[in-house]
Parts: C-alpha cells; sequence; structure tokens
C-alpha cells in the first residue's frame, strides 16, 4: 500500500493519541499530514515536533499565538479556529480524514471532508446519531468510505467482509455494562463522576465513559450501526457482555453468525480503517483463550438504564429527535461531571427536553444546528428548575 497522509481531527484525545501511536509503530504506510487540537495545546506542540505534519489547527484562538511561535522554527503551518478544521480537511492532499472530534463539533467538519471527497475513518459517533441520514447521502452522492472506528461497529464491518449481498438477521451489539452494571436503583441514586469515570475495560475519554456508565453510548451506537449497516433498530440487538472480549457480531438468514474477538486495545479498529482492506501486524498482547475462562452474556435493563430506552425512542421518532438526544446528553453529561445533577437526573433531562423540543422531519444541514442550539438551552433551563 502507497503511503497514507491522514488529518487527524482531535488528535490529543484518546482516539487521537492511540492512532497517533498506529502511525508511530508504521511509518511506512502512514504520515500524520494535519493534527488539530481543541484546547491542549502543549500537546499539539509535543505531537507536531515529533510528528512534522504540514499542518496544525489549534481550534482555540486563545491559544494560537503559543502554538505559532513554539512550531516557528518547525516550518508547520499553524491555523486557528473552528472554521479553519473545515478548511483544512479540503486539503488535495489529504487521503484520510480521522474524524476524533467529541460530540457536536464533529459535525461541521465531517461535512465539509465528505463534499471534498475525503474517505473517513469515522471515530465521532455523535455525527451519525445527530446526522444520519444527512451523512450518508453525502457519503453515496460522493461516492466516498466511512470507515468504522468503534470497536463495536469495526467489528460488525469485519464480520460483514467478504458476505457481498448475504442476508443479515440481525446485529449483535455488545456492550460491558460499565462501572454500574450491578448496581440497585438506589445505589445508582449515589453514584459520583469519579466513580462513573472509573471504567471496567476501556481507557477513554471523560464524556464518552460517563455516556458508557449510563450506557447512552450504546444507544447512540445502535443508531451508529442503523446508519452504516441499514439495519432497522429492531435488529439490532444489545447485549451485555461484561469482558468486553467480543466486540459485536452478526446472524445471517442461515442462523450462522461471526463476530470479532480481541483483547480491549482501540488501536485495532484504528490501525484496521487506516489500512481496510489490509492487515497490518500490531504490538501488544493476544487473546488467550486457555487463559479467558468463561464469557458472560446479558439482556440491558432498560428501567435503570433509561437512557437506552430513549435512544431507541429518538431513532424511532426519526428527524431531528436524535439530535434533541445528543443535544441534552452532552448537557446533563458536563453538569454531571460538574457536580450539578445526580447520575438518575442524566435520562430525566434528556426524556423531558425531547419532549419540550418539537420534532422536525427531513431537516437540512441548517436545521440540525438550529435544534441543537435549543435542545441546550431548554436543558440548562430544565438543569436550573432542579
Amino acid at each position: 500500500m502507497t503511503k497514507k497522509r491522514i488529518a487527524l481531527l482531535g488528535s490529543t484525545g484518546s482516539i487521537g493519541t492511540q492512532a497517533l501511536s498506529v502511525i508511530r509503530e508504521h511509518p511506512d504506510k502512514f504520515e500524520a499530514y494535519i493534527l488539530t487540537a481543541g484546547n491542549n495545546a502543549d500537546l499539539l506542540i509535543d505531537q507536531a515536533r515529533e510528528f512534522r505534519p504540514d499542518t496544525v489547527v489549534i481550534a482555540n484562538e486563545t491559544y494560537y499565538d503559543k502554538v505559532s511561535r513554539a512550531l516557528a522554527p518547525l516550518d508547520i503551518k499553524v491555523y486557528t479556529g473552528e472554521e479553519a478544521l473545515c478548511q483544512i480537511v479540503e486539503n488535495e492532499h489529504i487521503d484520510l480524514v480521522l474524524t476524533a472530534l467529541v460530540g457536536f463539533a464533529g459535525l461541521r467538519p465531517t461535512i465539509h471532508a465528505l463534499r471534498s471527497r475525503k474517505p473517513i475513518a469515522l471515530a465521532n459517533k455523535e455525527t451519525l446519531v445527530v446526522a444520519g441520514e444527512l451523512i450518508i447521502r453525502y457519503a453515496l452522492d460522493n461516492q466516498v468510505p466511512i470507515l468504522p472506528v468503534d470497536s463495536e461497529h469495526s467489528a460488525i464491518f469485519q464480520s460483514l467482509t467478504g458476505e457481498g449481498h448475504n442476508k443479515i438477521e440481525k446485529i449483535l451489539l455488545t456492550a460491558s455494562g460499565g462501572p454500574f452494571r450491578t448496581f440497585t436503583s438506589e445505589a445508582l441514586a449515589q453514584v459520583t463522576a469519579a466513580q462513573a469515570l472509573k471504567h471496567p475495560n476501556w481507557d477513554m475519554g471523560a464524556k464518552i465513559t460517563i455516556d458508557s456508565a449510563t450506557m447512552i453510548n450504546k444507544g447512540f451506537e445502535m443508531i451508529e450501526a442503523h446508519w452504516l449497516f441499514g439495519m432497522p433498530p429492531k435488529d439490532i440487538e444489545v447485549v451485555v457482555h461484561p469482558e468486553s472480549i467480543i466486540h459485536s457480531a452478526v446472524q445471517f438468514s442461515d442462523g450462522s453468525v461471526k463476530a470479532q474477538l480481541g483483547i480491549p486495545d482501540m488501536r485495532l479498529p484504528i490501525q484496521y480503517a487506516f489500512s481496510y482492506p489490509e492487515r497490518l501486524s500490531l504490538s501488544g498482547d493476544r487473546l488467550d483463550l486457555f487463559k479467558l475462562g468463561a464469557l458472560h452474556f446479558e439482556r440491558p435493563d432498560q428501567e435503570r438504564f433509561r437512557c437506552l430506552k430513549l435512544a431507541y425512542d429518538a431513532i424511532l421518532q426519526g428527524g431531528t429527535m436524535p439530535c434533541v438526544l445528543n443535544a441534552a446528553n452532552e448537557v446533563a453529561n458536563l453538569a454531571f461531571r460538574q457536580g450539578r445533577i445526580t447520575f438518575p437526573q442524566i435520562p430525566d433531562i434528556i426524556e423531558e427536553t425531547m419532549m419540550r423540543i418539537p420534532h422536525r422531519s427531513h431537516p437540512t444541514p441548517d436545521t440540525y444546528f438550529e435544534v441543537d442550539s435549543e435542545a441546550r438551552k431548554e436543558s440548562l433551563e430544565i438543569i436550573g428548575l432542579l
């Protein structure tokens, strides 16, 4: 394979740093051509000094002078602002765009990349949650592949490789269950953000770790799977699998089930998205079935973890309702991390926001941004009344 020039949107986050680890391991295959960060100027500077990209973008304009001065001797172009993120993905030399920005912020750059016919390695699930109908249409119209980076969707993608048009009965979307899987409703009322940030299996960023604890992350992944693989929500079954060894599976019309297994290591799906259809060597531990012992599976409890049910409700309503779901969750997630609300109040805020914001069918790109803003304001108002 020829050397791919990759734009890493969100290079200082959990996915971004692990993506750079993959590039570091295969410098003959991949080049970190563009690096971007929101606020972590120091790490962005360190990354730029090591990987010598063509361009870096620091979204927060406050840090532009600091980054620019630090990288001036290296002949690296430095830009700032959110608009720069959208413009930079249109660079003609880019072969692949890794979208690893957190939350709604990933939507606009992804749209620009697709319009510029750039293949996408998608780690920002909120892009498909908020505007899946629009994103898939752009991808199809521009004949651009979207390669999943989420471990679950990568597992589904790998399970489907070589299957052609063979009929799928259902997707089995696995979930660890998070740190509070066995907690009673009474115990959940007492949990703290510090407890929620300790995921039992995965090393992730703060927001997604809380999302995993509430299981809304699995709801987002169900919506993402719906758009990526064209499956109706009723045929996407969430399976709690505490060991996180089976990353997801596909059941076919003959009853066969294909699954992808491996130790919890996000570098694997990142690398597969980078190298597809090739597989490259990857350092690290290997799955040892003899040491593994038993694997366990159970149905999710949608009464204790109502966010999962709200995600199914949102995609069934369609239109802008998943956008409302995402916006309300981002506000509630942050409020919980700041100690302003309790853990059980997260689904309360999301549900109330979904009831207040009118559903809109067939939204335009501008509609999504309007609804996102409206939902955030409503969510903040609801929190203020608690």
